[in-house]
């Protein structure tokens, strides 16, 4: 499969505060986000030309930059009407959009107070993240090698980069073995979550979730909830052992680039898609077109 590199592509970028060519969207080597993983970034989809709850996301990089330090130069809303703008230059209805924030190259060592924050919006065509022939029958979940930290030995709290390289290495993993992603336990052995998403559980008809003490309260997975309770379905939040499996009727993820994914295994686990999660991915791709639709009113 032929791919085109992410470098390598026509239309726009906005970086700090400006609409640049996308070939010329640079940074220098000795960026200090690259060395030392002082980026924040934001996942986002864009539905019909509006990009669902951009407000949340904005606001939730800013919290993240915080966590991590600094202070992003540009206001939520300004972000949101990049976002919005960015859209329209582009041409696109239904898009990936990417934010991010990261200290620059002015000072190379752990400490960098005085290097420049900088900030830029990308987005593109991107369908869904699973295949439909994967999606009804349900993904496969390797376990995932290395667990969710501490919340005190690691900002868990912040969309950060550096938090996701544990990610990457057991997606990689599992995907070598021929599963679509891998299920994270916490620094407890407790579920966590996906490499990307958030992780929900049916038994007898109740809908349970990690409690997200030291992972991301997705937007998605607060989305999801919501819809949930609109259809009167228990939901508990709450701490979960993997041999609970055993007695789970379905499994689902959640996320921006996942929507709402069934799951079909988890190592050993097997798993039907079924009536719940099958109920709720519908909900929730009727909720983004709402969304879309009240937004363009």
């Amino acid at each position: 499969m032929s791919l085109v590199p992410y470098d390598d592509r026509d239309g726009e970028i906005w970086y700090d505060g400006k609409f640049v060519p996308w070939r010329e969207a640079k940074v220098h080597v000795l960026t200090h986000g690259l060395h030392y993983a002082s980026c924040v970034f934001e996942g986002e989809r864009a539905y019909g030309g509006k990009v669902f709850k951009s407000k949340e996301h904005s606001e939730r990089l800013h919290k993240s930059a915080e966590i991590l330090g600094f202070k992003i130069p540009y206001s939520p809303q300004q972000l949101v009407d990049a976002k919005a703008e960015l859209i329209r230059r582009m041409g696109f209805t239904d898009c990936y959009v990417r934010p991010l924030a990261w200290r620059g190259s002015e000072m190379m060592g752990v400490a960098a107070q005085q290097n420049t924050i900088h900030c830029a919006i990308a987005m593109w065509q991107w369908p869904s993240y699973f295949s439909p022939e994967l999606l009804e029958k349900g993904i496969r979940l390797k376990w995932a090698r290395y667990q969710r930290p501490a919340p005190n030995t690691a900002p868990t709290a912040s969309k950060a980069a550096g938090l996701y390289m544990i990610c990457t290495i057991s997606k990689h993993e599992a995907e070598a073995e021929g599963y679509q992603d891998a299920m994270m336990l916490d620094y407890r052995g407790q579920l966590a979550e996906a490499t990307g998403a958030n992780v929900f559980l049916v038994q007898n008809g109740e809908v349970h979730t990690p409690t997200p003490d030291c992972f991301l309260n997705g937007i998605t997975r607060q989305t999801v909830m919501d819809l949930a309770r609109r259809r009167q379905l228990k939901l508990v939040e709450r701490a979960i052992m993997p041999d609970e499996l055993a007695k789970t009727d379905e499994v689902f993820l959640v996320g921006t680039a996942a929507e709402v994914t069934p799951v079909g295994q988890v190592g050993d686990y097997m798993f039907k898609v079924g009536p719940v999660t099958r109920q709720l991915r519908e909900d929730y791709l009727k909720e983004v077109r709402a969304h879309q639709n009240s937004a363009a009113a």
